[in-house]
């Protein structure tokens, strides 16, 4: 890591970009650009859902490059649309964090570390401390009807390597609602290698959780999630069990 004239800190790895969703985070959103530009020097999209406050004018004037949305999509249609940006213009490596103060900047160099030593494709900011009652409940749920392995699975703070930003920019990653268990799942059907990294999070300085803000929230969000364990499960059960039903079926045919 290299430091400038200014003061701030230059990391060496070229073509990569930080993607921030935000819907009305007017209050941070700032405030974080400006961390990632004194980690990083890495380009800022903020792709804006749909705000109805400043969101827009405060981003642009720290400087990032700002993605308005014309209707609401949520945050992973917000960073899908920052992804295929990320795609169209050629960067290798993409970011995504969140607009409300939470994910450090600071902690960005240990993320992209895996990645650059050839240890995973995508890696993922886990803080298993953080986080309510309802956070990990709906953690501990998914993990064990999902089969998946993550720490912090409702954790946006990750990178993403040319690999994964094609596969999630694809219409196959278009229809998924979250960015957390079906954007998994999606990831390790194509063999491609996620790993944990812990980091440490601050609390939310203002608004409220898009998902565990209230229960009827919650109940929507672990629904769709738990719909969408099942039926993988059933399909890699069903494809298990055609797989090994081949090899039966081929001795009994006759030489």
């Amino acid at each position: 890591m290299s430091m400038t004239a200014s003061g701030s800190r230059q990391l060496p790895w070229p073509h990569c970009v930080v993607i921030i969703p935000a819907n009305n985070e007017a209050a941070d959103v700032a405030s974080v650009i400006g961390q990632v530009q004194h980690y990083t020097g890495f380009p800022v999209v903020v792709v804006d859902d749909a705000s109805s406050d400043d969101t827009v004018a405060r981003a642009r004037h720290a400087g990032a490059i700002v993605i308005p949305l014309a209707a609401q999509l949520g945050a992973w249609g917000a960073i899908q649309a920052g992804l295929r940006y990320a795609l169209a213009n050629n960067f290798q490596y993409a970011i995504t964090m969140d607009a409300d103060g939470q994910h450090e900047a600071a902690s960005l160099p240990a993320l992209l570390r895996p990645i650059m030593d050839g240890e995973a494709d995508v890696t993922i900011g886990a803080c298993t401390q953080r986080g309510s009652l309802l956070r990990k409940a709906a953690w501990t749920i998914m993990k064990r009807i999902s089969g998946l392995s993550q720490a912090d699975l409702t954790s946006g703070f990750r990178v993403y390597d040319r690999a994964a930003i094609l596969l999630l920019a694809s219409k196959q990653a278009t229809l998924l609602e979250y960015q957390d268990v079906g954007v998994l799942f999606l990831l390790q059907s194509k063999g491609i290698k996620i790993k944990d990294v812990e980091v440490s999070m601050l609390p939310r300085r203002s608004g409220i959780s898009r998902v565990f803000h209230s229960w009827p929230a919650v109940t929507y969000y672990m629904g769709y999630t738990l719909l969408l364990c099942i039926s993988k499960r059933l399909l890699f059960y069903r494809g298990s069990g055609a797989r090994a039903e081949l090899p039966a079926k081929r001795r009994a045919c006759p030489k």
